[in-house]
């Protein structure tokens, strides 16, 4: 599933998986859930919404049964961040 990364309220990223009508939210503080049985219609006003996290509030998470997990961290995203910050000699092995 691809994710689109928003930042709004405590929303952090967003994807939708259409064939498995299953919307997946991340949050802020790195856990995460996924919704099925979400319709295309309701991913597509969230994923457009200038208020995404109120949206989110009043339509997805009351309205639709979710399964908490935790967000997947990008490796290399990580790998880029230690390399950005690693001292010049490190990579030397001295």
């Amino acid at each position: 599933m691809e994710m689109k990364r928003i930042n709004a309220g405590k929303l952090r990223a967003i994807g939708y998986e259409p064939r498995e009508r299953q919307l997946r939210v991340e949050f802020d503080d790195g856990s995460a859930i996924d919704y099925s049985g979400v319709g295309a219609e309701v991913w597509r006003r969230l994923s457009t919404s200038a208020s995404a996290w109120s949206y989110y509030r009043d339509n997805i998470e009351e309205e639709f049964s979710g399964r908490r997990g935790v967000a997947k961290t990008e490796k290399k995203s990580m790998a880029a961040l230690e390399d950005l910050f690693r001292a010049p000699d490190e990579d030397k092995g001295g």
